[in-house]
């Protein structure tokens, strides 16, 4: 309450995202680096649904998921890259309140999506593996569907229960954030009085729709893990996880940047590697992830391999 009282009461309209420091002769090389990786990973994604849409051989529900996270991955990166982009170009840090909670909003609408598309993925190799007889009739397009929807919509309603409370706040004291994007952790610490109904309404909501996530995936790969491991040949098991490989991996990724950044504690980390774990986990794992489906999955390969021969032999026709 002191604290609070010790502090400038007047309500601010805009923050000053600090970024990555004010060095000069860093910002044109940091610009350069980012723009390859936005324009790797959208450029990555939008090939990866192109793939899913036109070839036939990928019309199954483990590529409808691919396509729809992928989707999602070039929304996720654009909701931060073209305003940090934007910041490096110019040197113009500030940004509105309510554009700040409006990025955060998107952020995490899209983040927890993410959690409950991979989730859906992991259901459904644990169908294919685990119970491939009855695959076809547990996993057909209506729950696909239904799996993809409501990722979107429990996180569209979680997200937006968050944001009315965070709408009504009013931040006071320091405009400056020190961070590349508007999280919500450096923004809380910025606000007036008291929050404690607004940090738990979040640590709730968070704590659902990533835990819970996280359990259902972790419980999916157990029980895949342990059906391929009595499967008797060598061949057999390694063909058989070559079917999930890659979205293990991608879950390992995902999972491990976000425990990193959101769950060990960061009191005694130096303020840049609190900065850089969030670039991997924001910035990097939506540019890896087709990355991995594309040099990890054979089905995927053969698509692009397809694509190819059909654009060079249109081209050769001309």
């Amino acid at each position: 309450m002191e604290k609070a009282e010790g502090r400038n009461q007047t309500p601010i309209m805009e923050f000053i995202l600090l970024g990555f420091g004010n060095v000069p002769e860093m910002q044109p090389l940091l610009f350069l680096v980012f723009l390859v990786i936005y324009i790797v990973t959208v450029s990555g994604n939008i090939l990866i649904i192109a793939l899913v849409m036109t070839d036939q051989h990928l019309h199954t529900p483990m590529y409808f998921f691919l396509g729809n996270l992928s989707c999602l991955e070039a929304f996720y990166t654009s909701t931060i890259l073209p305003r940090l982009l934007t910041g490096l170009l110019t040197g113009e840090r500030t940004i509105s309140v309510k554009g700040c909670i409006a990025q955060l909003y998107f952020f995490g609408i899209l983040s927890a999506t993410e959690c409950l598309l991979l989730t859906a993925m992991s259901y459904d190799r644990y169908l294919a593996i685990c119970n491939p007889l009855r695959y076809a009739a547990l996993m057909n397009a209506r729950v696909c569907f239904q799996l993809v929807a409501g990722s979107w919509i429990s996180s569209f309603l979680g997200c937006t229960i968050v944001n009315i409370f965070l709408f009504q706040s009013t931040f006071c004291d320091s405009k400056e954030i020190d961070h590349f994007f508007c999280d919500f952790s450096p923004m809380i610490k910025l606000s007036c009085g008291h929050n404690q109904t607004l940090q738990l309404v979040t640590f709730t909501i968070a704590a659902i729709g990533t835990f819970v996530p996280f359990l259902l995936t972790l419980t999916s790969y157990i029980c895949i893990i342990t059906t391929i491991l009595r499967i008797p040949s060598a061949t057999g098991r390694q063909k058989t996880f070559s079917t999930c490989s890659s979205h293990l991996i991608v879950v390992t990724v995902f999972y491990g940047t976000l425990i990193i950044v959101y769950v060990v504690p960061t009191a005694n980390t130096p303020k840049v590697l609190q900065k850089i774990f969030p670039v991997f986990y924001a910035v990097l794992t939506p540019m890896i992830n087709p990355i991995i489906y594309s040099l990890r999955n054979k089905e995927v390969k053969k698509a692009l391999q397809k694509a190819v021969n059909t654009f060079v032999f249109s081209q050769d026709l001309r």
